[in-house]
């Protein structure tokens, strides 16, 4: 064992034993608690910090029974009902799961129907509601046009205690969800963690998990398609009535249901936002950070410390925001599958301590629908692969904590991943024992990235990898995060001679029109010519998939290539034979209709003709594009030999395999090499003329001393 602490993991009433036992093992110096379940005083007495958990928002049933109108709510759009005739009858949770959703009858005023086929808004008086029967109608419809309702739903099931007891085939009661927006429910809150406070004296961390609005989660009544929207960062669960009347009173304009429902396609993190719903996000944020400060105000008069769980109910906290760093909080946990994901983490900076809790959860199934911790499962394998994905991002920059979550009794039979988190625990305070010392060796090479959403979402790409492993940002933040590169997140706003002046390469990257790749943003001319500017005085500008497209790339000045979309099909074609780069060779997904622009145009790689990996020279700088990015270690190896080369900084250390990644930590003398891969490995480090041969088993971290 390297030593002891800075892991938290679960313990569980009636194996007492277990849990001291595993403490022991995996240098243990907290324990938390599984679902608000008290601990026997066996483990209190254990000298280990005490977590405990407490979801704010939920837990409150017998609040909810007395006061239902507090509940949280959201605005649902009905199905699009196709009018035969000129009367038409519309369900209006008809497709929704009635385990999650009720119709706010009291909120009709804030109703709108639309006729979808033209898309005017029907009059007040052209419809009528049914409460009976829950049914809006149409009396003098359009025949052969298409209506829908945008009408509130009380949401009356948690969408995680759901989640969980589908799932996990729980059996306790089902759990609701009260608004903190409501001046009632704000004190009911204050009292009721005061009184908590005062009941759990042995607790020294409270964790908040998370605040008040869960990520959007909108389940259907079909198992073909169970999840209707999801996304990890919409606002869509923390509106109502009183929310859209207390933004008109501080904005002076008022948002409807459209502006959330947005013709169907709602508001994901994926788009680019309306203004006005910008101005929704922000007025969202103060309130939450506000009433939040309150409560953790509270945690700290009795003499514990806060930490926040950033995941589920964090809708509207935003940690980068300067309303977060105004709450207090001591720490904060993400779960993590990936390295970007351990970089969100420690890019928090307004708290002091920040953790990671560790996949796999010690639950049956995992999150994927997979068994774990049952039969048919391997969760040591589970754990190595998660771990040498999340370790890339922690060997760049420093995690205090790491822990498990779950069921702990679970393990048991599962030898193998005990020992693997045994060896994960040794390895993580190995890391930040090094990190204690002085940080990784930085390379001199600066990157921004570039989308509309900017700092507000560093490091974050709409929720976890496995959610849209298709999102060429998503891939490249991955490959990075494990990558010795300064990283800084702009927005549009940030295009300006100063703030640009510290960057050596700016990134844009995903699907046409999309908040990554910017949108509407690139509509103003004077954006382009700024960054025009830039890379002509020697920047690089690198574009991936449709970078800058609204309607065409409008970078195409720099990139030197267009994406075709039929308007060229009688143009001719400039042709361009491909000059490998042996140092930046990448697997690229095929991006069909890349044309060329021009003869100068170099081409690095080509597919079946077509352009993937293209340099054109602009001035004192380059535009550079690549088509559809998707992270590995040999993609994650080539982009940082592209970095490095562009950059025109080398570096101090190389490997002669992607599969074995290096960090180098010059204040403790130490280079750590790190096996990536399910396979042993093999590589040549060169350093200073000389040259290392390590060999490493499956996943091995190996720390060596380098003068």
């Amino acid at each position: 064992m390297y030593q002891s602490g800075s892991f938290t993991m679960p313990a569980e009433t009636g194996y007492e034993h277990l849990t001291l036992e595993l403490a022991d093992r995996w240098g243990a110096d907290a324990i938390r608690d599984c679902d608000g379940v008290r601990l026997p005083q066996t483990l209190l007495d254990a000298g280990m910090d005490v977590y405990a958990t407490i979801c704010i928002i939920r837990d409150h049933n017998a609040y909810i029974a007395a006061h239902p109108q507090y509940r949280q709510q959201t605005i649902l759009e009905s199905r699009r009902v196709l009018a035969e005739g000129a009367r038409v009858t519309i369900s209006l949770l008809d497709g929704y799961s009635s385990a999650q959703f009720a119709v706010n009858d009291d909120s009709l005023p804030w109703w709108q129907v639309h006729d979808r086929t033209t898309g005017a808004l029907l009059d007040a008086d052209a419809w009528s509601y049914e409460r009976a029967s829950h049914t809006v109608t149409i009396e003098e419809a359009v025949p052969y046009h298409q209506y829908s309702v945008n009408f509130f739903a009380f949401r009356i099931w948690e969408e995680i205690n759901m989640y969980n007891h589908l799932t996990n085939d729980w059996k306790s009661e089902p759990l609701g969800q009260i608004d903190p927006r409501y001046p009632e429910v704000q004190q009911y809150l204050r009292s009721w963690l005061e009184a908590w406070c005062a009941a759990h004296p042995e607790v020294d961390i409270v964790r908040f998990t998370s605040l008040f609005y869960n990520f959007v989660w909108i389940w259907s009544d079909s198992a073909q398609n169970p999840h209707l929207f999801t996304d990890w960062a919409s606002y869509d669960f923390t509106v109502s009535p009183l929310a859209l009347t207390l933004f008109k009173e501080e904005y002076g304009y008022a948002l409807t249901g459209e502006d959330f429902i947005n013709n169907g396609y709602r508001n994901p993190s994926h788009i680019v936002w309306k203004e006005e719903m910008i101005d929704y996000l922000h007025f969202t944020n103060r309130f939450v950070c506000s009433f939040a400060k309150e409560l953790v105000d509270i945690v700290h008069q009795s003499g514990k410390k806060a930490y926040v769980f950033y995941d589920d109910s964090w809708v509207g906290m935003e940690p980068q925001s300067p309303a977060f760093a105004a709450i207090g909080f001591d720490g904060i946990i993400k779960c993590a599958f990936s390295g970007f994901e351990a970089r969100l983490c420690s890019a928090v900076s307004a708290v002091e301590t920040h953790e990671i809790r560790l996949h796999p959860y010690l639950f049956p199934v995992g999150l994927g629908g997979d068994p774990t911790f049952s039969g048919g499962g391997n969760p040591a394998h589970d754990a190595w692969q998660y771990w040498a994905s999340i370790r890339r991002g922690i060997l760049q920059e420093k995690i205090d904590r790491i822990g498990l979550g779950g069921i702990l009794h679970l393990v048991e039979g599962f030898p193998t991943f005990i020992d693997a988190i045994e060896t994960i625990a040794d390895e993580f305070r190995m890391i930040k024992d090094l990190h204690s010392a002085g940080p990784p060796w930085r390379a001199s090479t600066r990157i921004g990235i570039l989308t509309a959403w900017g700092t507000l979402r560093s490091w974050t790409c709409g929720g976890h990898y496995h959610e849209h492993p298709d999102l060429d940002l998503i891939n490249i933040l991955e490959s990075l995060s494990g990558l010795p590169f300064e990283v800084q997140f702009l927005d549009f706003s940030s295009l300006t001679p100063e703030k640009m002046a510290g960057l050596d390469i700016i990134i844009n990257a995903g699907f046409g029109a999309s908040a990554y790749s910017g949108g509407r943003h690139w509509d103003n001319g004077e954006t382009v010519a700024t960054l025009t500017e830039w890379v002509s005085a020697g920047g690089v500008f690198i574009g991936f998939n449709e970078p800058s497209y609204t309607d065409r790339v409008t970078m195409s000045g720099v990139l030197g290539i267009d994406i075709d979309d039929g308007r060229l099909l009688c143009h001719g074609t400039w042709s361009g034979r491909a000059e490998s780069d042996a140092q930046a060779h990448f697997t690229l997904a095929k991006k069909p209709n890349v044309r060329l622009l021009h003869s100068g145009v170099q081409v690095i790689q080509a597919c079946d003709g077509v352009p993937q990996f293209t340099v054109n020279a602009l001035g004192k700088g380059k535009g550079v594009y690549l088509s559809g990015y998707r992270h590995s270690l040999e993609n994650a190896a080539a982009l940082g030999a592209l970095a490095e080369n562009l950059g025109g900084h080398p570096f101090p250390i190389t490997s002669d395999n992607p599969q074995v990644e290096w960090t180098w930590y010059p204040a403790s003398g130490r280079l750590v090499v790190a096996n990536g891969s399910e396979a042993a490995q093999k590589a040549l480090i060169t350093h200073a003329g000389k040259t290392i041969a390590v060999e490493l088993s499956p996943w091995q971290l190996r720390s060596i001393p380098l003068s």
